[in-house]
C-alpha cells in the first residue's frame, strides 16, 4: 500500500532543490500534490512533468493575501488539506543587498529573510489548520536548518528566523494536541544539503571544489547530503507510521549536530 494514498499535499518553495524531491517522493507514494513557488515557469514545467497527480499554483509565502487564495483553492478543489510541508525560504545572500552579519546588518535585508522564511510558515501553519480540521487530522512539516539550532556569525537573519520556525513548529503542535485537533507539526533541520541555495557561498571551478572539500570535512558522514535525503525525512513525517510523534526537530545533516569534531577518520 502506497504510504500517502488519497492524501492531498502543498509543498512551498516546491519549484526546485528540497522541495521538488519532497514532491517527487510524495508523488511516488500516492499523494495529489500542490506544488507552489514564486518561479511560475519552473513549477508549471515540473508539475506537468509530474502528471495528472500534480498541480501548480503561484504562492508567494511572506502574502497573507496570496495564502488566502490558495486557501479557497484548495478547499473548492480538495476539500481541505491532509499535508504542509513550508519548504520556502531564502538566506538573503542571492535575494537582498545584505550584509548579515550582527553589527553591520542591514535592517531591510534581515526583515525580508524574516518576511519569508518565519511569516511564511506562520501564515502557512495558520491557514493549514482549518483545511486539516475538515479532514479530521493532518500533518505540518516545517523545513528548519542546522542554522536553526547554533548560531552563524555572518547570516543572523537566516538563524535567527529558522531558529523561529523551530520554537513555533512546538507552539503549533501543542496547541493541536490541546485542541484535540489531531494536527501533527514537526521541524526537520537540514545541513550540508546541495541545493542550489549554496551556490552563493561555493563559487565557481576550482575554488567551489576547495570550499567543497572543507566543508566535507566537518561533516562526520563525510559528504554532501541530497534533496532526496531530506524528502525521505518528510515522507516518513507525513505518513500514519508519525501519528504518535509531533513538536519533534529532525536533523537531516549528516551528524555535524553531533559534534563534527568527532568525525571519524
Amino acid at each position: 500500500m502506497k504510504r500517502l494514498h488519497n492524501k492531498t499535499a502543498l509543498i512551498t518553495g516546491a519549484a526546485r532543490g528540497i522541495g521538488e524531491s519532497i514532491a517527487r517522493i510524495f508523488l511516488q507514494k500516492g499523494a495529489r500534490v500542490i506544488l507552489s513557488d514564486i518561479r511560475d515557469e519552473m513549477g508549471k514545467t515540473l508539475a506537468r512533468e509530474l502528471g495528472e497527480m500534480a498541480c501548480y499554483t503561484h504562492l508567494d509565502v511572506k502574502n497573507e493575501g496570496e495564502w488566502k487564495l490558495v486557501y479557497e483553492k484548495l478547499l473548492l478543489e480538495f476539500g481541505g488539506l491532509d499535508i504542509l510541508v513550508n519548504n520556502a525560504g531564502i538566506t538573503g545572500f542571492l535575494e537582498t543587498k545584505g550584509p548579515f552579519d550582527a553589527e553591520n546588518l542591514d535592517m531591510e535585508s534581515f526583515e525580508e529573510v524574516v518576511r519569508v522564511n518565519l511569516n511564511g510558515t506562520v501564515l502557512g501553519c495558520k491557514y493549514a489548520i482549518p483545511l486539516m480540521k475538515r479532514k479530521g487530522s493532518g500533518s505540518i512539516i516545517n523545513i528548519s536548518s542546522r542554522s536553526g539550532l547554533v548560531g552563524i556569525p555572518g547570516a543572523a537573519a537566516y538563524a535567527a528566523s529558522k531558529a523561529a520556525v523551530r520554537n513555533h513548529t512546538k507552539s503549533v503542535a501543542l496547541l493541536c494536541a490541546e485542541k484535540r485537533y489531531n494536527i501533527r507539526c514537526n521541524s526537520i533541520h537540514p545541513a550540508a544539503i546541495m541545493t542550489p541555495m549554496w551556490d552563493a557561498m561555493l563559487g565557481d571551478g576550482e575554488i567551489r571544489k576547495k570550499i567543497i572539500k572543507n566543508v566535507e570535512a566537518g561533516i562526520p558522514l563525510g559528504h554532501f547530503g541530497n534533496p532526496e535525503d531530506v524528502a525521505f525525512a518528510a515522507l516518513y513525517l507525513a505518513s500514519d507510521e508519525s501519528r504518535y510523534v509531533t513538536g519533534i526537530e529532525l536533523n537531516v545533516d549528516g551528524g555535524i549536530l553531533a559534534g563534527s569534531e568527532a568525525r571519524p577518520e
